[in-house]
């Protein structure tokens, strides 16, 4: 099987909008990471709203590294120095390994497009664990389309083939 071919097979995402105030009709957010997606020809096979608890958080993020099916768990919101924005205390400590990367360029572009030095309050960020990608981003529009635009989407194919790798030199 040609690493082209597998680069290019279908992906499997999980959306989680981390939220004490956010429902379905009103959590743009997340819509917008499930739109941007589809319209890239990935599949949402699963999304949640969940309170910004950590508990709340552990509990489905750990049931989604269970699921076979998934290949990247992306999460919005939470993700701010308020005290209530959890996120980050709650997700990373999965990591296995960090993609420091992800939040410095994430960062990067957010200051010098769009925010300004307001940028460096940023917490997103992103790993692995399970064999799934995880990005933790801020909940809003704009962050969202930067990150699924700009760094997730032209990515996540080849992010999906090396976490896979192990798996295809045993078949």
């Amino acid at each position: 099987m040609s690493e082209s071919f597998v680069m290019r097979r279908k992906i499997r995402i999980a959306v989680l909008t981390v939220s004490d105030t956010r429902t379905e009709e009103s959590d743009t957010g997340g819509a917008l990471v499930k739109s941007l997606a589809q319209q890239a020809g990935i599949d949402v096979v699963d999304y949640r709203i969940v309170k910004d608890e950590v508990k709340d958080i552990h509990g489905i993020v750990v049931s989604w590294m269970a699921r076979g099916e998934i290949d990247a768990i992306i999460s919005t919101g939470g993700t701010g120095i308020a005290k209530r924005d959890q996120s980050i205390e709650a997700i990373e400590p999965f990591f296995e390994k960090e993609l420091p990367g992800f939040g410095e360029l994430f960062r990067y572009l957010s200051f010098s497009q769009d925010i300004g030095t307001k940028a460096l309050l940023s917490r997103a960020s992103a790993g692995t664990c399970a064999d799934k990608a995880i990005f933790i981003l801020p909940g809003s529009r704009g962050a969202v389309k930067l990150a699924m635009e700009r760094l997730i989407l032209p990515e996540i194919h080849h992010l999906v083939f090396e976490l896979g790798k192990h798996r295809q030199l045993r078949l």
